[in-house]
């Protein structure tokens, strides 16, 4: 046994003296580096000691003619160590020998110049108050001009020097570089096209070399920024392109319409030359991206309209402070809203999903981002009564976002029970919950299918804004829905399905060659749900100016083309026939008859026809013993009966007739 200790006991020694190595390591480098700081420091005092004292004793000459006198030569001996001392003193004070020197510039000349004048006032002080007999530390007028200018102007020179050195010599490895790197031009000599040109720069493993900017605005043409020339317009990239050997075109605007960006996209394909595009400058600003994260065009810089800029202030009055519950937490829908909320200085964000990986994955996420924020993941099913009521005891939610729900069209046509327990029965139970416990506000996502649908989804969807807006005549709480269409980037949205299609050399399956929909990016979907439920009085269905809508065929042959391939030639594309419930045409009411407008001129009210209490009482009665009791084949009866705009396709029996009536429901639940 002790021969076993010993054993063990010396196997530790060893991984202990494995483990420490790297700490050594690294212990050596920064006492390393400290030394080299140090000696940098040392030899940058001692020029400027050296300054500062030649400075001194050129004044005197200068201010004698190279002839100064026996007595005006012990005088400036006397004064010549406290006036170093004075400037050196104040070059510390000023901050200078924070500057690196080999990165001097017109910012850092602020400093030298407050410098001159702070070590020039105590000097004018003294000659103008020591008495007679300390006549000797008294120096002259002219001599504190002139050494306050030789003595600071060359500290600054020395800089100065220092950097031309390093520049002369980072241009001899640039150009030794430059010769292995792609050319590249930059459309954009805005804002973002100098933060971008600025970092590629300063960077030399981006393997870029920046030939010039192109840009439309006349005043720029032929001007130069951080040393690259403003080269001519849109217009004149097929000649630049050919005559500078251009590799790539990035496009470095951070406002760009999306008119534009396609116009500055078919020109780049007729040239041919390859695009990329940097993020958007706000992202830049916000610190969540990196200029030089210069990424391929992607279909979504090219869908739909102009963004909708919504007004963080509103937004922040709702969150500040306040406990927020987000169900469906892990979603694409649920994990942005909860990064939305989480910059809004909430008092505590509550993940409510039943996927624990997803629920996982956010809470990480968020936990990394705001290491301070009180974040809650709570693994809940919205249709369990008990464990969603014991969330609302203990945390007392000021504001739900309610972003759970089944939403794949096809998939919900062949399992409407669950549709409607999920949508509908837990969108009513999580709704009275939230009434029971006095939330303030209560906000359903809901979906452009709901208008006029033909599917259970949209159906379902419908039946849950009635929901809402009855909730809304009981409860103190506001109650809010909002429909926006087909979020880009979703899970099981068309775009990430094209993609995989295409990685795997296709085809690309389109339903339709004539279906459209409305597209929105996933952040302007979560920031649209909070607006409205900062701008909500109670009862509203708030609808988004969603633009034009996109063919999908047309997005396929995109998707394809920003892939570096062919439409029909490199990736076939399939038509497969429309799916149960799908429509042509996506619908959200959007004409004058059918909405009012908001304080924003991108987000209406829908004019919607509701429903009486007694009715949406007698509704989900409907519902919830068709769904419960598995009597899946009339649920679509029952949605075209108890909708007035619902249309959905009803299988009929071997009689050729529907499975059921509206009089048989209605029979069954007065029995």
């Amino acid at each position: 046994m002790m021969d076993l200790d010993k054993a063990d006991l010396g196997l530790g020694a060893q991984l202990m003296r494995v483990s420490t190595a790297p700490s050594r390591t690294t212990l050596k480098r920064r006492l390393g580096q400290w030394r080299r700081w140090a000696l940098t420091k040392q030899v940058q005092i001692a020029v400027d000691l050296l300054i500062l004292i030649a400075a001194f004793i050129l004044s005197y000459l200068i201010r004698f003619d190279f002839s100064v006198p026996h007595s005006e030569m012990r005088n400036a001996l006397h004064q010549l160590p406290y006036v170093v001392l004075i400037q050196f003193a104040i070059l510390f004070i000023t901050g200078v020998y924070l500057f690196i020197w080999r990165y001097v510039g017109m910012a850092e000349l602020k400093a030298f110049v407050n410098g001159a004048l702070w070590s020039a006032l105590p000097l004018v002080i003294l000659r103008m108050w020591l008495p007679e007999e300390f006549q000797v530390y008294r120096v002259p007028l002219s001599v504190i001009a002139i050494d306050t200018l030789l003595a600071f102007g060359g500290a600054l020179g020395a800089r100065v020097l220092r950097r031309d050195i390093y520049e002369r010599r980072h241009r001899k490895t640039t150009l030794a570089r430059d010769q292995r790197n792609k050319s590249i031009l930059l459309v954009g000599a805005g804002r973002a096209g100098v933060l971008t040109v600025k970092e590629i720069q300063a960077r030399g493993d981006m393997g870029l070399t920046v030939k010039g900017f192109v840009d439309d605005d006349p005043q720029k043409q032929g001007s130069i920024i951080h040393g690259v020339k403003v080269l001519g317009t849109t217009n004149d990239l097929a000649w630049l392109v050919e005559e500078l050997g251009i590799d790539q075109v990035v496009i470095s605007i951070a406002h760009a319409s999306r008119q534009n960006f396609r116009r500055i996209l078919d020109i780049c394909k007729q040239i041919p030359v390859k695009v990329q595009v940097i993020p958007g400058l706000f992202e830049i600003l916000q610190g969540k991206v990196q200029v030089s994260r210069i990424r391929d065009v992607q279909i979504e810089d090219l869908l739909g309209r102009e963004p909708v800029h919504l007004g963080d202030e509103n937004m922040r009055r709702l969150i500040a402070r306040k406990v927020v519950l987000v169900t469906g937490a892990g979603g694409s829908i649920g994990s942005e809203l909860a990064r939305q909320v989480a910059a809004l200085d909430p008092a505590a964000v509550l993940l409510v999903e039943r996927a624990e990986f997803a629920l996982f994955n956010i809470e990480r996420e968020l936990r990394e981002g705001y290491p301070h924020l009180h974040i809650e993941p709570l693994v809940a099913d919205i249709g369990d009564e008990v464990r969603m009521r014991s969330i609302f005891v203990k945390y007392q939610p000021h504001i739900v976002l309610h972003a759970a729900a089944h939403k794949h069209v096809p998939m919900m046509e062949a399992n409407p029970a669950e549709a409607v327990k999920n949508n509908v029965l837990a969108t009513r139970q999580l709704g009275e919950l939230a009434g029971e416990h006095g939330t303030d506000v209560f906000v359903l996502i809901s979906t452009d299918k709901a208008v006029r649908p033909k599917s259970v989804m949209g159906a379902s969807k419908r039946m849950a804004e009635l929901v809402i807006q009855h909730l809304n005549r009981r409860y103190g709480t506001k109650y809010l829905a909002v429909r926006f269409g087909n979020v880009i980037g979703s899970n099981g949205s068309v775009i990430p399905i094209f993609r995989e299609q295409i990685k795997k050399g296709g085809p690309v399956t389109v339903t339709h060659p004539d279906m459209v929909r409305y597209f929105m990016t996933i952040p302007e979907a979560a920031r649209l749900v909070l607006e409205a439920g900062a701008m909500g009085e109670g009862g509203e269905i708030f609808i988004l100016d969603m633009g034009e809508p996109v063919r999908i065929l047309d997005l396929a042959k995109e998707t394809i083309t920003l892939s570096g391939l062919r439409p029909y030639i490199d990736i076939d594309i399939v038509f497969t026939g429309m799916r149960a419930g799908e429509k042509l045409f996506e619908e959200l009411e959007t004409k004058e008859e059918y909405i009012s407008k908001t304080r924003h001129p991108k987000i209406y009210i829908g004019k919607i026809a509701r429903m009486s209490d007694e009715q949406v009482l007698q509704a989900l009665e409907v519902l919830q013993r068709l769904a419960r009791s598995g009597r899946e084949a009339e649920i679509k009866s029952a949605f075209n009966q108890l909708l007035p705009e619902a249309d959905l396709e009803v299988v009929p029996n071997g009689n050729g007739q529907p499975n059921d009536r509206a009089e048989r429901l209605l029979a069954a639940i007065e029995a």
